[in-house]
């Protein structure tokens, strides 16, 4: 498999993997094996830690983009156990490797625009807000703040939104620059050459400090606390990743 057919994906390129029979449960979702197969885990004992109420009793819990892949089988499997509501929403292709259970509310389409009836039924209500490996791809196909900002109305007092797996490509370039992302770089190419980096010019389509900062900045702004954090570090990508964990008061 390729890694170029993982690069510049949308929604309806997403679509388009959920239904591609040959493909891993990764592939579906965007990821050579290599970068997740073993490692879910691990990701997911990352999540729980920044979103603590998944492991409480009866919340009321989103996920946004859930995919299809193990990281979404143990939310549903520790939303079973805890007795929360899991509201699921991805394209009914995605959605169609789920399994259908009472207390899973599947939510076809494009969020925000399409999932109008999680606004009117949920505000205020919801606890704990997930969306993995999701941010970057509505930063290219929709405005990242009508996101956001839809996204916190459905938080309630004490909530909590995990925007997880951010690519920052400032934070990678940072890394590959260093002594340990060139050794970095040298050994997973099984090369001597150096990783490209470019400081000073327009990442058209990527997210950067300034967009990562910017989110953080208008969270605070609209009364919530925000914080930018690490992710763990056997974490797959934690080199070049990284979270915004939002909580309201």
């Amino acid at each position: 498999m390729t890694y170029e057919r993982f690069k510049h994906l949308t929604f309806d390129g997403f679509k388009r993997l959920a239904q591609d029979a040959s493909l891993s449960r990764y592939e579906k979702i965007g990821f050579p094996d290599s970068y997740r197969e073993g490692k879910e885990e691990d990701i997911f004992a990352d999540i729980v830690q920044k979103l603590p109420a998944l492991t409480q009793k009866n919340k009321t819990v989103l996920d946004i983009g859930i995919g299809c892949s193990g990281l979404a089988f143990m939310l549903i499997d520790l939303c079973r156990k805890n007795n929360h509501t899991l509201i699921a929403v991805d394209s009914e292709e995605m959605l169609s490797h789920l399994p259908d259970e009472q207390f899973i509310t599947k939510t076809p389409g494009f969020y925000p625009h399409d999932c109008s009836s999680i606004f009117s039924k949920y505000a205020s209500e919801i606890d704990a807000i997930l969306t993995y490996s999701v941010i970057q791809y509505v930063f290219v196909e929709t405005s990242v703040f009508d996101f956001i900002d839809r996204s916190l109305a459905l938080l309630s007092e004490g909530g909590a939104m995990l925007i997880g797996d951010i690519p920052n490509i400032s934070k990678r370039n940072r890394f590959f620059s260093s002594p340990s992302g060139i050794r970095y770089h040298q050994e997973f190419i099984g090369e001597l050459s150096p990783p490209i980096v470019r400081f000073n010019t327009i990442e058209q389509g990527q997210v950067d400090d300034s967009a990562v900062i910017s989110i953080i900045m208008r969270v605070r702004a609209a009364g919530f606390e925000a914080y930018l954090v690490p992710q763990a570090d056997n974490l797959p990508m934690s080199n070049r990743r990284e979270d915004i964990l939002i909580r309201r008061p």
